[in-house]
């Protein structure tokens, strides 16, 4: 990743662009994926790319990218308020069958508890 990328991408209005440049560079030794990562925190608003990148990662190589996919998740949690990505990114990283595993899953995981509770706030998990 050149600084020309970064001051690029830095200016991104709302994730896209920087969605797009991991996607494209994904195997690329030079990418630098934490700032990448801090980036689309910071510039995507409501969580759409946030939560996108976090399931791009998990698919691509999920303990490779363990950190950011959590940071990815957390920013998502706290920034989708109107939860429209919380359901696709709890079955995108947990599976399909979360929802049956909540509790197990609950254990193991503060995002995936999170999730679970914005999504069905009178659960008893």
């Amino acid at each position: 990743m050149t600084d020309s990328d970064k001051k690029q991408l830095a200016s991104d209005p709302d994730g896209l662009l920087t969605y797009e440049f991991i996607a494209n560079h994904i195997g690329t030794p030079e990418l630098d994926i934490d700032w990448l990562a801090d980036n689309i925190i910071a510039v995507d608003s409501n969580g759409q790319f946030t939560g996108s990148a976090a399931r791009y990662l998990n698919a691509i190589n999920a303990e490779l990218f363990s950190a950011q996919i959590d940071r990815l998740i957390a920013a998502t949690i706290d920034k989708d308020r109107e939860h429209r990505y919380l359901p696709a990114l709890m079955q995108g990283i947990w599976g399909n069958d979360c929802e049956t595993r909540a509790a197990e899953l609950s254990a193991r995981s503060n995002n995936f508890r999170r999730i679970y509770k914005r999504l069905y706030p009178t659960s008893a998990i």
